[in-house]
C-alpha cells in the first residue's frame, strides 16, 4: 500500500522525472519486497528458464540495467532490462511520453535514451553471480547506418551475462526500424544473430501493427534461424476510436489497456502459425489478473506488464499472481503450463 501511494504521488511530476525517481528508489533498497515464495502452481519453465511465476517487467522500465535484483525482488518472475544500443544516446527531444490518464495508457516517443553498451555490460556483470531471470532487450542506435551489426555488436558483448535476448525491431520511434519485420530484412537479421551463438534463449519482439497473415511467415524465419520464441507486442502506432484522453494525438506508440486486444489476438495467431512448442511471451494491455490469464489462455507461456504500473504501482504484480493462482485453481489447471492455449 505504502509504494502503492508513492506511485499515485509521482503523478504530480512530469513522466520522465516521475521514472527517475522510481529508479532511484529502487536502486537506494526503498522498493517492496516479496519475502514468501510464489505458490508451486505459477511455476513454469520457459526455454529451459525455470520461473518462479508467469509475471515478467517488460522492456522500457530499466532501461540501463540499474535495477533488476530490486524489481526480482518486488515479486517479478523475469526482469527485462533495455533497450542498450551500442553507444550511449539521449533519445528524441523532450517531452516524449504522455499519460493518457482517461485511458489508463501512456504514448512514448523516446527513441532508445540510454547509457550505452560499456556501461550496461558492467552492470551485467556485477550482478552476474546473482540468481534470477534477468533478459536484455537489444537496440539499434538512431542514427546508425548498420542496424543489424548494432544488435550483433551488443548480443556479442553480453552472450555471457543475460538468462535471455530480445531482438526489438518493433519500435516505432527509431526511423526505419520495423522495416526489419519485413521478410528479406528479418531472415538477413536473424542470420546475423544466429551467427552470433548466445546460449542463452533469444527471442524475436514484434510490433501489434502487423497482418494475422504476416505470423507464418515470421515463425518460418524464426524456425529457420533457429530463435527460441516471440514476443507480442510492443506499442501500436494507431489510436483507436476508444480513446478520450487529451494527449491522445501525440505521435509515438501508444501502449496499456488500449493495446490489450490487437496483441492478445497476435499471441493467439502466432500459437496457431507456431503450434504448442515455440515459446510466446504475451505483453500489451496487462492490467489485471484477468488480462494475464486471457494472454496465456490464448497461447502465451509468460506475460510482461510495464504501463498499468504507472497507474496501479508495484502492488499489481501480488495482485495478478494472487488472481492468476485463483483462476488456475477454479478452471482446474495444476500449472500455468496446462493453461497456455487452452481457449
Amino acid at each position: 500500500m505504502i509504494h502503492d501511494l508513492a506511485t499515485r504521488m509521482l503523478h504530480g511530476l512530469d513522466p520522465e522525472t516521475a521514472h527517475r525517481v522510481g529508479i532511484l528508489g529502487l536502486k537506494a533498497g526503498l522498493g517492496p519486497r516479496q519475502f514468501r515464495p510464489d505458490p508451486a502452481i505459477l511455476r513454469t519453465r520457459l526455454v529451459g528458464l525455470d520461473l518462479p511465476n508467469p509475471v515478467g517487467l517488460a522492456a522500457g522500465f530499466d532501461k540501463n540495467a540499474e535495477a533488476p535484483d530490486a524489481l526480482l525482488a518486488a515479486g517479478f518472475g523475469f526482469v527485462e532490462c533495455g533497450a542498450v544500443t551500442p553507444l550511449a544516446q539521449d533519445g528524441k527531444p523532450r517531452p516524449r511520453i504522455f499519460r493518457l490518464d482517461a485511458d489508463r495508457a501512456v504514448i512514448n516517443r523516446m527513441g532508445f535514451p540510454n547509457q550505452g553498451l560499456a556501461l550496461f555490460h558492467q552492470r551485467l556483470v556485477r550482478r552476474s553471480a546473482r540468481l534470477g531471470v534477468v533478459g536484455v532487450n537489444l537496440g539499434a542506435n538512431l542514427e546508425s547506418e548498420d542496424r543489424i551489426a548494432d544488435y550483433v555488436a551488443c548480443l556479442d558483448a553480453l552472450k555471457d551475462l543475460a538468462q535471455f535476448f530480445t531482438v526489438n525491431v518493433s519500435s516505432p520511434n527509431t526511423p526505419g526500424l520495423r522495416t526489419l519485420q519485413s521478410s528479406g530484412a528479418l531472415d538477413d537479421l536473424l542470420a546475423a544473430v544466429a551467427a552470433v551463438g548466445a546460449k542463452a534463449p533469444v527471442f524475436l519482439k514484434i510490433a501489434p501493427d502487423i497482418e494475422d497473415a504476416e505470423a507464418d511467415v515470421m515463425v518460418a524465419a524464426i524456425t529457420r534461424h533457429k530463435l527460441d520464441g516471440i514476443i507480442i507486442s510492443n506499442t501500436t502506432i494507431t489510436r483507436p476510436e476508444t480513446l478520450v484522453s487529451a494527449n491522445m494525438g501525440e505521435g509515438g506508440g501508444l501502449s496499456g489497456p488500449p493495446v490489450f486486444a490487437r496483441s492478445t489476438e497476435l499471441v493467439r495467431a502466432f500459437r496457431k502459425a507456431a503450434g504448442p512448442d515455440m515459446a510466446i511471451i504475451g505483453v500489451g494491455g496487462v492490467s489485471c489478473a484477468e488480462t494475464a490469464y486471457a494472454k496465456i489462455r490464448a497461447g502465451a507461456n509468460a506475460i510482461q506488464l510495464y504501463t498499468a504500473m504507472i497507474y496501479e504501482g508495484p502492488g499489481l504484480i501480488q495482485r495478478i499472481k494472487r488472481g492468476l493462482v485463483e483462476r488456475l485453481q477454479v478452471d482446474g489447471f495444476a500449472s500455468v503450463a496446462d493453461a497456455v492455449g487452452a481457449e
